[in-house]
């Protein structure tokens, strides 16, 4: 059991991006540049991260670079609490097979890093409009396509299967208009999956942040809560005018956000969740609003378990 010191608290790397200051792409980079960009994150009190595959793709590294990789972790004193794969749907039209095997390799990497947790899910490439918006989330994006359903609830289960098999687990993170984009979706699609070793990432900050109808964050949590076995934890501002059906999001630190946090995690650890938290923020200084979000839930956490 974990006390509130001792939690696993991970800081994602997606900040970094996926490309080095000279453009060239980081899963190319001397290992030299990792550890000054890891050497950020130490020197902020992390102690895990979580590479995601939008900053470094371990599973598409050599056996050599992942020497090199391992070796750099251990001078920076980091270990990898939770591992992400970002906009790699197992489903992708163009990329779901690769996109598949990719998911294999790093459920085969994880237990040697000792990663309790692989998080995937149904988000796309963003597209050109997306691109182009001050944030992603105000353009449209990729929605699922019905009909793949079937063959993403199977390849979901057989991830499932080769995380029991390795002693992990498969967290699938909520997404607006994925197959898990609404609790009722993603508890349908989990029950669906019918695996113990597949669980839910309630990242509900994907959710809050978009500027249509949601439903009350309190009764989002509600529901999925109980199915949650990893965490991308986040918090933004939401205002919503129904005379004129506007609406305005924008990041914050966790503890301003319309979400309340201390509420939350509290209801999370009554309901016996173990799970690690991966710290993420869009916009601003994100590394720096990360460690304070670290230390919020640290404090949180402390009350809650007395």
């Amino acid at each position: 059991m974990f006390t509130a010191e001792t939690w696993p608290i991970a800081c994602n790397m997606l900040p970094f991006g996926s490309r080095a200051a000279d453009g060239s792409p980081i899963v190319e980079a001397p290992a030299s540049t990792w550890a000054r960009q890891l050497r950020q994150v130490r020197e902020l009190g992390f102690e895990h991260i979580d590479p995601s595959d939008a900053w470094l793709p371990i599973a598409a590294l050599s056996d050599a670079r992942l020497k090199e990789f391992e070796t750099v972790l251990d001078d920076e004193g980091l270990a990898i609490g939770s591992i992400s794969m970002t906009r790699s749907s197992v489903v992708d039209v163009a990329n779901g097979e690769e996109n598949l095997r990719l998911a294999h390799r790093l459920i085969d990497l994880a237990p040697h890093f000792g990663v309790p947790v692989v998080n995937t899910g149904f988000m796309q490439a963003l597209t050109p409009a997306q691109q182009q918006a001050l944030w992603f989330w105000l353009a449209e994006g990729h929605v699922d396509d019905p009909q793949l359903r079937p063959l993403a609830v199977a390849r979901i289960r057989e991830l499932g299967e080769h995380a029991a098999a390795n002693g992990i687990e498969v967290s699938l993170e909520m997404y607006e208009d994925t197959y898990v984009g609404t609790p009722e979706e993603a508890i349908s699609f989990l029950k669906d999956v019918d695996h113990p070793a597949v669980g839910l990432n309630p990242d509900l900050g994907n959710l809050v942040r978009l500027h249509r109808p949601i439903p009350k964050w309190e009764d989002m949590y509600a529901a999925v809560l109980p199915y949650a076995n990893f965490w991308h934890i986040k918090n933004y501002l939401r205002d919503e005018d129904p005379a004129t059906g506007s609406y305005a999001s924008a990041p914050v630190p966790l503890k301003y956000g319309i979400i309340n946090y201390r509420a939350v995690i509290r209801q999370a650890v009554e309901l016996g969740y173990t799970g690690v938290f991966c710290c993420e923020h869009y916009g601003s200084d994100s590394l720096g609003v990360a460690a304070e979000n670290r230390d919020y839930i640290r404090q949180v956490l402390s009350s809650a378990l007395r």
